[in-house]
């Protein structure tokens, strides 16, 4: 949970979140805070059962960070993939995201 906990963080930013276990059954909890709250939780004391991630709207931000968030993307998916989930975090047109993940991918450096 730790692991998804952090990389959710690298492509979505650190935004509120929650980790739901063993809903609708006798023992279901919920813990809510910020992603990297959550993960250091979890760090400590990895939930047990099934487990639900939520994860809370990106708080209103320019887009000046589109290249930080597409080449942190980037380092671990393919440019479609990547793509796909930075337009989604942001917000921004899929198609747009999409081309500068292009430019990015083949050592573009201007929008």
């Amino acid at each position: 949970m730790c692991e998804t906990l952090t990389d959710a963080e690298a492509v979505f930013g650190d935004r509120p979140a929650a980790v739901a276990r063993e809903l609708t059954k006798r023992f279901e909890t919920v813990e809510r805070g910020n992603i990297r709250t959550l993960a250091e939780r979890f760090a400590e004391q990895p939930p047990r059962g099934e487990i639900t991630l939520l994860l809370g709207p990106a708080e209103d931000e320019a887009v000046d960070d589109l290249d930080a968030r597409l080449s942190d993307a980037l380092a671990s998916q393919s440019v479609k993939d990547a793509a796909a989930v930075v337009a989604l975090a942001t917000g921004l047109p899929r198609k747009l995201v999409y081309a500068r993940a292009l430019e990015l991918a083949k050592g573009g450096d201007t929008p």
